[in-house]
C-alpha cells in the first residue's frame, strides 16, 4: 500500500480535555490547589490520533459521537480547524460531550476523572458503510469504553472493512470491568494491526513478557502486534515471523497524554505510505516520543519532515 488517497477514518472515543499542571498535591476535601497552567484541549482516542494524523499530513475522518452541548462544539470546531473530516461525527441530544479532567503530576504522570457521556451512545446504526468502505484504513481508537460497539458489533465492522478492502487498525483502553477477551476475541481474526499497551497486552493475554503477550495474540488471529512499552519501546510482530523490539526516543517528558494515540497514529501513517515494518514502527516511537514534549494530547506531534529528521539525529534508550 503506497502514496495512498484515501483517508484514513478513526472511529471511536471523542472527549474534551480540561489539563491542569503540574499537580504538586492532591488537596484536601474543601481546599484549594493552584497549577501554572491550565486549557481546554480535545482528547479521546479516535481524535487525538485523527488529530496526529492530520498533523503529519494524511488525509483522515472522524467517526464518533459528542453532545449538542458547548464541549461539543468546541470537539467538532477543533478538528475541522486541522482539517479533520466530521461529517461522521454524530450529535447526542440526551447526553453530554464526554469529558476528562487531566491532572498532570510534575514528572508528566497523568491522573484522570471521566465523564464517559456521548461516547457510551455510539452504535453501528450511527456509522456509515459507505463512509468505512471508501477509506484506506479503519482505526478504531478506544476500543473497551464504546459500550455500545464493543465485541460483535466491532468485529462486524472489521470485518464489513475487510470485506471492502480496507486495512483494518484497533487500539485499546483500559478496561476496568475485566471484560478483556471476552470483547477482544470476535474482533482479533479482522485485525490487520493491533496496538496494545504492554499492560493492555498483559490483561488481555495473560502473558506477563511481551513476546509472549504478542504471541498470544497472533494466536487468536491479529496479522501484526506492536505493543507500546513507553520508556522501553515497543515491540512489534507478525504472522510470517518477524519480530522487532526497538528501543524508546530520549525526550524532556512534559506530559505525557496522548502518547500511546500518538504511537497508534505514526504507526498507521507508516502503513499508509507503504513502509517497512521496522521503519514504521521506528516512526510511531518517535510520532510518540515527540507528543509528549507538548501540553496535551498532540501538543508536541510535528509534521512529517520534521519527525523524519528528529528521527534521524536523535538518541535513543538502551533497553
Amino acid at each position: 500500500m503506497t502514496g495512498m488517497e484515501k483517508p484514513i477514518v478513526c472511529l471511536g472515543i471523542l472527549v474534551a480535555d480540561i489539563v491542569g499542571r503540574p499537580l504538586r498535591s492532591v488537596p484536601d476535601p474543601g481546599r484549594l490547589v493552584l497549577v501554572d497552567e491550565m486549557q481546554l484541549l480535545t482528547g479521546g482516542c479516535a481524535v487525538n490520533s485523527a488529530s496526529a494524523l492530520a498533523l503529519l499530513g494524511i488525509p483522515v475522518e472522524a467517526i464518533g459521537k459528542v453532545g449538542e452541548d458547548p464541549l461539543g462544539d468546541f470537539v467538532i470546531h477543533a478538528m475541522q480547524a486541522r482539517g479533520i473530516g466530521t461529517r461522521g461525527v454524530q450529535r447526542d441530544r440526551q447526553n453530554g460531550t464526554s469529558g476528562t479532567m487531566v491532572l498532570v503530576d510534575p514528572d508528566g504522570e497523568r491522573r484522570f476523572v471521566h465523564y464517559i457521556g456521548a461516547n457510551a451512545c455510539l452504535t453501528l446504526a450511527d456509522v456509515d458503510l459507505e463512509q468505512i468502505s471508501s477509506a484506506s484504513i479503519l482505526h478504531v481508537a478506544g476500543s473497551l469504553v464504546l459500550p455500545g460497539i464493543d465485541g460483535e458489533p466491532t468485529a462486524w465492522l472489521l470485518r464489513e472493512a475487510r470485506k471492502a478492502g480496507v486495512i483494518t487498525s484497533l487500539d485499546t483502553v483500559w478496561d476496568a470491568t475485566g471484560r478483556w477477551m471476552q470483547l477482544l476475541a470476535p474482533c482479533l481474526p479482522h485485525l490487520d494491526y493491533f496496538l496494545p499497551s504492554l499492560p493492555e497486552a498483559q490483561a488481555i493475554t495473560g502473558r506477563q513478557d511481551p513476546a509472549g503477550a504478542a504471541q498470544a495474540l497472533l494466536d487468536g488471529g491479529v496479522r501484526t502486534v506492536a505493543i507500546k512499552m513507553g520508556a522501553e519501546g515497543c515491540l512489534v510482530a507478525t504472522q510470517q515471523g518477524e519480530l522487532y523490539r526497538l528501543p524508546a526516543f530520549q525526550v524532556d517528558v512534559v506530559d505525557a497524554t496522548g502518547a500511546g494515540d500518538a504511537f497508534a497514529a505514526g504507526f498507521i501513517a507508516g502503513v499508509w505510505h507503504g513502509w517497512p515494518l521496522e521503519k514504521t514502527a521506528r516512526f510511531a516511537s518517535a510520532v510518540g516520543a515527540l507528543c509528549v514534549t507538548g501540553l496535551g494530547a498532540s501538543g508536541g506531534v510535528r509534521s512529517l519532515p520534521e519527525t523524519l529528521e528528529f528521527m534521524q539525529g536523535a538518541g535513543q534508550r538502551v533497553v
